[in-house]
């Protein structure tokens, strides 16, 4: 039985490939595309989910979030995507009706409609579960989990403590991490360790088919970037959210608690992961350490395979 979701994001480079990796899979039913500001401002994320959604050959409802976050200023990230997004790609413009309702709306009437089986995959800022927990607080009853790309133990990727989409909301991802919801961390221990090296990449797009130059021009940008970081490989991290939930053993998680900082001069945005359990408190988050690198190539390779 396929997997019920709604894809939260912010397109964004790595967001692209997600969603390329999401629509290939027979494991999730896909019910809705939700936006959010975050790499770029929300009219452009609101753009490229269309744009996307349509050029998959989809008829996903796509529904507009928040244009930033809850209490601060929106900070994005054109330095890494690019003006648009997606950085070199052009995609054609999509026909695609934009969903009257709002993303916290879709949420909720979808997580009513799925019976406590909807799970939600976030790819950017939290800012619009935060939302549909504030407006529908039983929300949190009626989400079987959230899988989020976001946070780390150790390491941070915008300031040396935070990692970028927690960052840019972390009110947002506080309530989210206090609402109760099973929340599946995926955050930069995991990502950092799904590096793909230029060979690979050449393996996987090696495909003549109407999205290959499409997904090697994402690729490409994301190897570009990381060998900003001094990294050799591609680090797709949205995509191995995705992955988490098409295949669980995807990733190695443990159980732990997890709060946000909220207030901190230096560590504001941080995920606050109580690796030894010297709170005492009860595990609320899967917190992804690790990841099977083989195991996510093939499952592009596979993906490739898909658009024909």
């Amino acid at each position: 039985m396929k997997i019920p979701v709604i894809i939260d994001t912010d397109p964004g480079v790595d967001d692209a490939i997600a969603l390329f990796l999401a629509f290939s899979s027979d494991k999730l039913d896909i019910k809705a595309i939700t936006s959010v500001g975050g790499n770029i401002p929300l009219c452009k994320t609101t753009k490229n989910a269309l744009d996307l959604v349509d050029y998959i050959g989809k008829n996903t409802i796509v529904s507009k979030g928040a244009e930033g976050p809850i209490l601060r200023k929106l900070e994005t990230a054109e330095w890494v995507h690019g003006e648009s997004g997606l950085a070199s790609v052009v995609l054609p413009e999509s026909n695609i009706k934009l969903q009257e309702k709002s993303a916290w709306d879709v949420m909720y009437d979808e997580a009513v409609k799925q019976e406590g089986k909807l799970n939600i995959i976030t790819l950017g800022p939290l800012t619009n579960v935060a939302m549909a927990l504030i407006k529908y607080p039983d929300l949190k009853d009626k989400v079987e989990k959230i899988t989020m790309m976001g946070g780390a133990c150790y390491i941070g990727n915008t300031t040396p403590a935070a990692e970028f989409n927690i960052y840019v909301d972390a009110e947002a991802a506080d309530i989210v991490f206090k609402s109760g919801i099973p929340i599946t961390m995926v955050g930069l221990d995991a990502t950092h360790k799904s590096c793909i090296y230029e060979n690979e990449i050449t393996e996987i797009v090696n495909v003549n088919n109407r999205v290959s130059q499409v997904v090697k021009e994402l690729f490409q940008s994301c190897l570009r970037v990381c060998k900003y970081f001094n990294l050799d490989g591609a680090i797709v991290h949205d995509a191995l959210a995705v992955a988490a939930v098409i295949d669980p053993s995807i990733i190695y998680k443990e159980d732990h608690y997890v709060t946000i900082e909220t207030k901190g001069e230096l560590t504001y945005g941080k995920t606050v992961v109580d690796i030894y359990n010297v709170t005492k408190n009860k595990a609320n988050a899967e917190v992804a350490l690790g990841v099977d690198r083989e195991k996510f190539i093939e499952m592009f390779k596979g993906m490739m395979k898909v658009y024909v």
